[in-house]
């Protein structure tokens, strides 16, 4: 029985299994991990190129519309510059000028202008002769008011608005809503009778202070924009036929009577056409040169240049048809009885 138990080995208690898992097992979760991830990157990646060109996209459209305001305050600093000019305050028109050419140096007209403008402040002035200080204006309000009434009802809007400068002056708070409308109308009126009488930048002029009162009605503002167009147009005239006679069609369709002392917008606008007809007619593009002598001549009779162009133009735009000789038929034969 001992020699049994002695050669009996002790059982050992059952050990834990350790083993690790394998390598590879543990890099496949990472492989999907790592996957994934760079999935989600590129994905991101792909949102924000999308966005950037949108981004970039919006940007030029706001460069863009900025870039029409810029030259629309261009337009109108130059327009005041020569309201500036035409009263002699010299100083602020050239500094609008400067401002102009160093926003846009091609600005048509403004470094012509601005010469202008130099040797005029350049030459002295006469130093005027003392005189008496005028008796200071001690009406009362009430009778300023009437006046400037009685005058606009008259229609002279010129002496209205010296009477309401001196009441506002005298009381800036008396009848204010009155006064404002009385202003709003003397210089909506008289900028219209203004730009009517060939006077452009002064009628221009005094709408834009009709306008601070009152947004202007639609035949004031379409009478400016005209006025702006001319001026534009004007421009052009002698220089660029062909921008000038796209502006002054726009001005001639709505104020063909327009003027700036000189000629009408309808007469400046059969000028542009029949001397662009020229140019065309001079590079040989025969058809749209008669095209445009055609529409000069619907305005008025065409100058002798344009008139002799445009029948040689439309000779070569329609040459005539060649007509085919008649052949001859021999004769039939008779037979004698």
């Amino acid at each position: 029985m001992s020699e049994l138990t002695g050669n009996t080995q002790p059982i050992k208690p059952i050990q834990e299994d350790n083993a690790q898992p394998s390598p590879s097992k543990q890099r496949k979760p990472r492989r999907r991990w790592l996957s994934i991830l760079l999935s989600v990157l590129g994905v991101i990646v792909l949102l924000g190129l999308g966005s950037l060109g949108g981004y970039w996209s919006g940007l030029g459209d706001r460069q863009a519309a900025q870039s029409q305001v810029i030259d629309k305050q261009l337009l109108e600093q130059f327009q005041y510059a020569l309201v500036d000019e035409q009263f002699g305050r010299y100083d602020a028109a050239k500094q609008r000028l400067e401002f102009i050419i160093q926003n846009n140096p091609n600005f048509p007209g403004a470094q012509t202008e601005l010469a202008k403008v130099l040797v005029k402040s350049s030459i002295p002035t006469n130093t005027p002769t003392p005189t008496l200080t005028p008796t200071p204006d001690l009406r009362g309000e009430q009778t300023l008011f009437s006046t400037a009434q009685q005058l606009i009802t008259a229609g002279d809007w010129a002496n209205a608005i010296t009477e309401l400068d001196q009441l506002r002056k005298q009381d800036p708070k008396f009848n204010t809503s009155q006064v404002d409308g009385m202003y709003y109308f003397a210089l909506r009126n008289y900028g219209v009778a203004l730009i009517q009488a060939g006077n452009l930048e002064g009628g221009i002029y005094q709408l834009t202070l009709a306008e601070r009162f009152a947004p202007l009605d639609r035949d004031a503002n379409g009478m400016r924009e005209g006025a702006r167009t001319y001026l534009e147009a004007a421009a052009f005239f002698g220089t660029d036929w062909k921008t000038a006679a796209n502006l002054f069609q726009q001005v001639a369709a709505g104020w063909p009577s327009m003027w700036d002392g000189t000629m009408t917008a309808s007469q400046r606008y059969q000028i542009s056409l029949m001397r662009y007809g020229d140019l065309l007619f001079g590079n040989k593009s025969y058809c749209d040169a008669y095209q445009e002598y055609q529409a000069a001549a619907s305005i008025a009779s065409l100058d002798q240049i344009a008139a002799r162009n445009s029948n040689q133009a439309y000779q070569q735009c329609y040459p005539p048809t060649a007509t085919a000789a008649p052949t001859s038929v021999p004769p039939t034969a008779t037979s004698t009885p």
